[in-house]
């Protein structure tokens, strides 16, 4: 059993709700089994600069409901450069951390498994993120939230399209991915859905958009991932071709913020539990995951070799569902 006495903490890249939830969960499983933990400031930046703060359960009382990260994050520079990671791998080593925990999404785990491969502390990554995007487990940490708040902003907005016969196109985030398109897109009843990864012709959309005039509905629904197109040129296009008033509503950064929901701390709860018993077990340059066996882990090598993939069966899903 590989020794474990110094566990470090640090969250990394965009922020998601139940990071806190994350964190309160490390420190006080770890403090169980009487580990020091460390909580570095603002992401990689507070590990290159030895920014941190001794973590207890006292320190992590009362983040669990608060949305964001309260160590703070940063699109951090730190491990672009071969200097920037030997500084970091130095930092580690200097102050005896054993094992780091990493909560952020895929470009995140990138980063530590890199960090891994030079360090002689282990790496462990857990998935928080509201994109979804980590290879490896079916949700990460912050994405029902962020789905939930989509729905519940999109839901006020059909209320005003039916009322006023208008079309709305409504832009979520997902610059890379459409996974918060497709659930909100779903749960909506949004009559068309479009996401990066997959292909689409600005003829379909209006045609798609035509044919519910023609099935006798009043008002419509386009959810778009942001890294989908662009939502004011398809919202214009519509506009002149469709026999309606359009318009357009980016949701933005509220997505990330607020208060997590209950799944999420659930899934932030767990996920730190099955991180210190791998830990303590030994284990090194992981993942948690939740699959269909529940919660457990995989290497880290795995998941940042491999792209999580998007389930079109649910557009296929959804097409039904909005006739």
């Amino acid at each position: 059993m590989s020794r474990l006495k110094t566990l470090g903490i640090v969250t990394t890249g965009g922020d998601a709700p139940g990071m806190n939830a994350a964190i309160r969960a490390l420190t006080r499983f770890g403090k169980e089994r009487n580990l020091h933990v460390l909580g570095f400031h603002k992401g990689w930046d507070g590990v290159e600069a030895m920014d941190f703060e001794i973590l207890g359960a006292r320190t992590v009382g009362g983040i669990l409901q608060a949305g964001g990260t309260f160590l703070q994050t940063s699109r951090s520079k730190a491990l672009r450069t071969d200097e920037g990671v030997k500084k970091l791998t130095e930092n580690l080593d200097t102050l005896d951390v054993d094992a780091l925990a990493v909560l952020g999404g895929n470009g995140s785990m990138k980063s530590a498994f890199k960090l891994g491969e030079q360090s002689s502390t282990r790496m462990i990554g857990i998935p928080c993120t509201i994109d979804n995007d980590v290879y490896g487990t079916d949700e990460t940490v912050g994405f029902d939230t962020a789905v939930n708040t989509a729905v519940e902003q999109i839901d006020k907005i059909r209320d005003t399209a039916k009322s006023m016969g208008r079309v709305f196109v409504t832009e979520v985030m997902g610059r890379n991915h459409g996974f918060i398109a497709l659930h909100t897109g779903v749960a909506v009843g949004a009559d068309v859905i479009l996401m990066p990864e997959v292909e689409y012709t600005q003829e379909s959309v209006i045609e798609n958009m035509q044919n519910c005039t023609k099935r006798g509905k009043r008002s419509g629904l386009v959810v778009m991932a942001e890294g989908a197109g662009d939502s004011r040129e398809i919202t214009r296009i519509l506009d002149y071709y469709l026999n309606a008033d359009v318009r357009l509503s980016i949701l933005g950064y509220s997505q990330r913020g607020g208060s997590p929901s209950a799944r999420s701390r659930f899934l932030a709860n767990l996920f730190a539990k099955e991180a210190i018993d791998s830990l303590t077990k030994g284990d090194e340059d992981i993942l948690v995951v939740l699959d269909d066996h529940g919660v457990g882990t995989i290497p880290l090598k795995t998941s940042v070799s491999n792209e999580k993939k998007i389930d079109e069966e649910y557009l296929a899903l959804n097409r039904v569902l909005t006739l």
